[in-house]
């Protein structure tokens, strides 16, 4: 016996700050630590570089000044010497700058572009490894999945970006800005220093001010992308029904919704934006009142050129306070992606478990399913099955029978291991389906759905998903079994035409293909012709007949033909098991079974179909 445990939030988010961001971002940036510690090096070289331009004109000021105030005349020759030297190391700096930075930015994006390709293999390696149980959740639908993973991986590239291209430069060039404005003079480093406390305080009121209205952007954002890819998959339905207008109003309404929360964030952002720039204006002002101050009182040390000094190492110093609410913006938009994103990093609980029981070397599963008391819930709330009881015998054709939600498809679900039962047992050739290998499992199963799904590829390529290792010969011979041969060769490009370019039914066919290449000893068919025409659903009905041969075998099926064919059927009602047995057995009892047969023959005209081939 084994449960569902589906205790999870629908939207497996993970609380965290700044600092848990980037612990968590730090695992998969150490893979490039000599890139990382190259981008370090040139960051140090180009911050050291920043504050050429201070000194520079600290002394060229101060040299000049010299030249003014000296006896005898103004020394052409010593202001063009001045002049000259200024220049070529201001040139050469900015030379020298341009090739650390275009390093230092190199090395850096590689960074950025090699976590994000990490970031996206690691949640798609995660999320093939879950349970079915968890696509099913509330939250969970693919276009809000697509939109948390794409925007997860985009901020959080973003944040490396912004913590190892952007935020480092800055930092480490305030850092030894400030620490020059200190040797140069106390006083003003200290002033310096008061106003950057006072910034980040500004900053964090904002940030926490803004959280709750990023939360509604995303889910926001969520409902937009689901909503767009949602009319895309519905758009026949949606014209057939002259429905364009309706679905076009919701998302006016949802991107109205956006519209005026993204407005109310702007609105905050300008208002705090606005103080940050006050504030760092006013320590601007105070650099250039203390250090004229210091001047003028022949404080030692200070001259002329130290105004333009301490100016400029000011400006170094405001550089990230003035880049902060732009990174910090990024930073607590990337907090709100990448909860989601590392929610389902984190989501050990909806891993699907696989027990370790395999099929013995040379040996084949039998495929006897024995079902006892099986209760089943889906995560949405729809109790599905209740106190099933059944087996299926190996090497027999087992119909389930029943109307639309009775469960039919349910138990299909639960015997491939896509679920587990809330409580009950389920066990394949005496061994609990629990312990058995999942991979093993679904090896020797073989799956025929309604709909089945076509990857964006040829139909070589989409038949042999199927047994990867077949041969062409194989994969030729499948598709003559399942009928599909003569139309594939039809086509221009035979078996390398586009597989998403073929009709419903030619698709069901090539479903049909791939399980004939798989060839397992066990076939599920859930209503396996309900796309194709009747000469088709012959032609597939014999196929499916010859290979059905000493394997076991479960039908879902509307189509009486295939329902009769069975040595044994159970008929479900509403998730109870309320008939059972062989079909002409199960018939003469009467109650559901014969209401759904002769319900099927009326509506087939049967009685019309034997005049006119009488």
């Amino acid at each position: 016996m084994y449960f569902c445990r589906c205790n999870m939030e629908n939207n497996n988010t993970t609380k965290m700050g700044i600092g848990g961001l980037l612990r968590r971002l730090l695992p998969f940036v150490t893979p490039y630590r000599w890139l990382l510690v190259a981008t370090l090096t040139l960051t140090f070289v180009g911050s050291l570089m920043a504050q050429v331009n201070a000194v520079v004109l600290d002394k060229a000021v101060d040299r000049i000044n010299a030249l003014l105030h000296l006896g005898g005349g103004f020394q052409w020759g010593e202001a063009v010497r001045i002049l000259v030297v200024i220049s070529a190391v201001l040139l050469g700096k900015e030379v020298l700058a341009a090739l650390v930075t275009f390093g230092q930015r190199i090395f850096g994006e590689k960074i950025r572009i090699n976590v994000s390709r990490d970031l996206s293999l690691r949640v798609v390696d995660r999320i093939l490894t879950f349970r079915m149980a968890f696509f099913s959740q509330d939250g969970n639908e693919p276009g809000k999945l697509q939109t948390r993973i794409d925007r997860g991986i985009m901020s959080l590239s973003n944040t490396v970006k912004n913590f190892f291209i952007d935020i480092l430069p800055l930092f480490t060039s305030a850092v030894l800005a400030l620490v020059l404005m200190y040797a140069a003079n106390v006083y003003v480093g200290l002033v310096a220093t008061a106003i950057i406390p006072v910034y980040f305080w500004i900053t964090a009121v904002q940030g926490r001010r803004m959280k709750g209205w990023r939360h509604r952007v995303f889910g926001t954002h969520q409902q937009l992308s689901h909503g767009i890819l949602n009319i895309i998959e519905s758009m026949g339905v949606i014209k057939s029904f002259n429905r364009e207008r309706v679905e076009a109003a919701k998302q006016a309404t949802l991107q109205e919704q956006s519209t005026d929360q993204q407005m109310q964030t702007r609105r905050i952002s300008f208002l705090y934006e606005g103080l940050k720039t006050f504030v760092e204006q006013i320590g601007t002002v105070l650099i250039i009142i203390l250090t004229a101050y210091l001047v003028l009182v022949d404080y030692p040390g200070m001259s002329i050129g130290k105004i333009m000094y301490h100016v400029m190492l000011f400006a170094n110093v405001s550089a990230p306070i003035r880049q902060l609410h732009r990174i910090y913006d990024d930073l607590n938009d990337a907090l709100v992606y990448a909860e989601g994103f590392f929610g389902l990093l984190d989501a050990d609980g909806e891993v699907e478990e696989s027990g370790k029981v395999k099929v013995e070397s040379g040996k084949r599963m039998a495929g006897r399913f024995e079902l006892r008391n099986v209760e089943f819930t889906y995560p949405s709330g729809a109790h599905a099955l209740c106190d099933l009881t059944m087996t299926i015998e190996p090497g027999k054709t087992t119909a389930l029978v029943g109307l639309s939600g009775a469960g039919k498809s349910t138990i299909v679900n639960l015997l491939d291991k896509f679920y587990a039962p809330d409580s009950g047992s389920i066990t394949l050739d005496g061994v609990s389906l629990g312990e058995w290998d999942t991979q093993v499992l679904r090896d020797n199963i073989g799956l025929v759905l309604q709909k089945n799904h076509i990857f964006s590829g040829t139909i070589e390529e989409n038949i042999r998903y199927g047994r990867p290792d077949a041969t062409h010969e194989e994969v030729v011979e499948a598709a003559r079994k399942a009928y599909i041969y003569d139309q594939v060769t039809a086509l221009p490009e035979g078996f390398e035409s586009n597989a998403t370019q073929l009709s419903g039914g030619q698709q069901q066919r090539i479903a049909i293909a791939r399980m004939f290449l798989k060839d397992p000893p066990i076939i599920f068919l859930d209503e396996p012709t309900a796309s194709l025409d009747a000469i088709a659903t012959e032609q597939i009905k014999n196929s499916i007949d010859a290979i059905k041969q000493g394997r076991t075998v479960i039908v879902i099926s509307h189509n009486i033909g295939q329902i009769i064919d069975s040595d044994y059927l159970y008929v479900l009602d509403r998730g109870h098991c309320v008939q059972h047995g062989e079909p002409q057995e199960v018939y003469r009892q009467g109650g559901l079974y014969k209401e759904i047969f002769d319900a099927s023959a009326r509506s087939m005209n049967v009685d019309k179909i034997a005049e006119t081939t009488m």
